[in-house]
């Protein structure tokens, strides 16, 4: 019997010893996405909008260059963009528009634009886990000040990579949901390449 105690107070003592606070799993993830985040991250955005339907873009950012896939309509739509410049394919027209970059804060690639800092004005608390993965749910803090900062963001975090799997928020009404992430992003595929668009009409706006 006293080894069977003894036996129980172990398991006991390491259960406790793994379960951790959302505070711990965030800081974690974030330290996880900092470590890959110069080697380029790659994601499916989707936005759902009232009426208008969900519109779905492959997104792909490494340091300040992007690629950004989707489709509207019949059409396939590139967009490739860094500090200087953008270039829109277009695949029904079998154009490539090329301009001027105009950046701003909102249109910056880069780690803290993708995923917020959930560690810094916002409440955790896990609403639900399995053996993969855990559920939880960010509430904007009263101390947090930031207007644009979402109210509530929804993140499901791999329990094995402490990676996120799943961040889903709401903001004027659209639904935005980033899933598919992974890391790893070539410098072929966010830029531009004319060879790969043999025929294509170029209209230069710069």
């Amino acid at each position: 019997m006293k080894k069977l105690f003894s036996l129980l107070l172990v398991l006991t003592i390491t259960v406790t010893g793994l379960c951790q606070t959302p505070e711990q799993i965030v800081s974690r993830m974030s330290r996880q996405i900092d470590s890959l985040s110069k080697s380029g991250v790659a994601m499916t955005v989707e936005l759902k909008v009232p009426i208008l339907g969900t519109q779905t873009t492959r997104c792909y950012l490494l340091d300040k260059k992007g690629c950004f896939e989707i489709k509207i309509k019949d059409a396939q739509v590139i967009t490739w963009a860094d500090s200087l410049d953008v270039w829109v394919y277009n695949s029904k027209e079998n154009t490539v528009g090329i301009s001027r970059h105009k950046e701003s804060k909102s249109s910056k690639a880069g780690r803290d634009e993708m995923f917020p800092e959930f560690d810094k004005g916002y409440d955790m608390s896990i609403k639900a886990e399995n053996s993969k993965n855990w559920q939880l749910e960010c509430r904007k803090a009263k101390t947090n000040t930031d207007e644009d900062a979402p109210k509530t963001i929804d993140l499901i975090v791999a329990k094995g990579t402490y990676l996120p799997v799943i961040m889903r928020t709401k903001t004027s009404g659209i639904t935005i949901t980033m899933k598919d992430i992974s890391y790893g992003v070539s410098e072929k595929k966010v830029t531009f390449d004319m060879n790969d668009y043999p025929g294509v009409k170029v209209v230069d706006k710069r």
